[in-house]
């Protein structure tokens, strides 16, 4: 194998922050946050929005998540159109 082309393979902490749901594993994902992790070290922390423990197919709940509020944009515009035409 050739040397130095290799990105490093380290132990890396992912959380799940709409679960509130972290966990250790290795990664070559890179990343600029850090954690103390349970046993006292410092990890390299990569935030992630959905995990198993926050996925509907593993949890069996369905869950909404509207981060850009566009149901309501969408929900708004609607009834601004059905209001214009029953005025017509």
């Amino acid at each position: 194998m050739k040397k130095d082309i290799h990105p490093e393979y380290r132990f890396v902490v992912f959380k799940d922050v709409a679960a509130d749901f972290a966990f250790l594993t290795r990664s070559c994902a890179k990343s600029k946050e850090t954690i103390i992790w349970e046993d006292g070290k410092e990890y390299p922390l990569i935030k992630l929005e959905i995990s198993s423990r926050s996925h509907p197919f593993f949890t069996g709940k369905q869950r909404f998540v509207d981060t850009a509020r566009r149901v309501d944009k969408f929900m708004a515009r609607y009834a601004k159109a059905k209001k214009d035409q029953k005025n017509k």
